[in-house]
This record gives C-alpha cells, structure tokens and sequence, in this order.
C-alpha cells in the first residue's frame, strides 16, 4: 500500500520523464495522459481525496495499457504503463478537494 507521500513522488517523476521526451514521442505520450485523466475522471468523478486516489493507484494501473494501445496505436513508446500513469495520476491530484500547493491538506485540523 502506497502512502501518499511516495505516490506522490512517483507521480511527478513521471510527469518530469514525459517532459524529457523528444517532441513527437511527447505528443503521443500527452495523448495517452490526458485520456487516462479523462478515465480517472469517470472511475472517481470531480470529488474526490488523495486518499482516494492513491487507493485507485494501488488497485494497479494495467488498465492503462488499453487505453494507451487504443490512444496512440502507432507509438509503442506512449504506451509504457507506468510512465503515462504516474503523469496522469500527478495531473489529476491537482483537482483532489484536499490538495493545494502541491500539498495534502488536513481537512480534520481544527
């Protein structure tokens, strides 16, 4: 079980390695991504927590691997799994109701 300040990180590792890439495979990479954040979306809506999160990221990502074969047919480099999952899971936590500044929030601190 991932904690999420090691989710986290891998998240953003992921999104700095798609940043690397030369322009063309970063094209179909950000392809692969922004569906997989549209995915994200339908599994758990526009409320959710990190903790939420994080516990869809620990049920395992493999569905990914679909979407990127049917995103980006043509390049076999979009679709490494955990590259285009830890960018789309970085992305998507940025709209968790307890997450801002590139922190978690305490939402039971008085």
């Amino acid at each position: 079980m991932s904690t999420f300040e090691t989710a986290v990180q891998q998240w953003r590792e992921g999104q700095r390695r798609i940043d690397q890439l030369e322009d063309a495979q970063q094209i179909a990479a950000e392809r692969v991504v922004e569906r997989t954040v549209q995915e994200l979306r339908r599994r758990l809506g526009s409320s959710f927590t990190t903790e939420e999160l994080v516990d869809l990221y620990d049920r395992g990502t493999s569905w990914v691997l679909d979407l990127a074969v049917a995103t980006a047919p043509g390049a076999p480099w979009a679709w490494e799994q955990r590259l285009v999952a830890d960018a789309a899971f970085h992305r998507y936590v940025r709209e968790a109701s307890d997450y801002a500044g590139g922190r978690r929030l305490d939402l039971d601190a008085d």
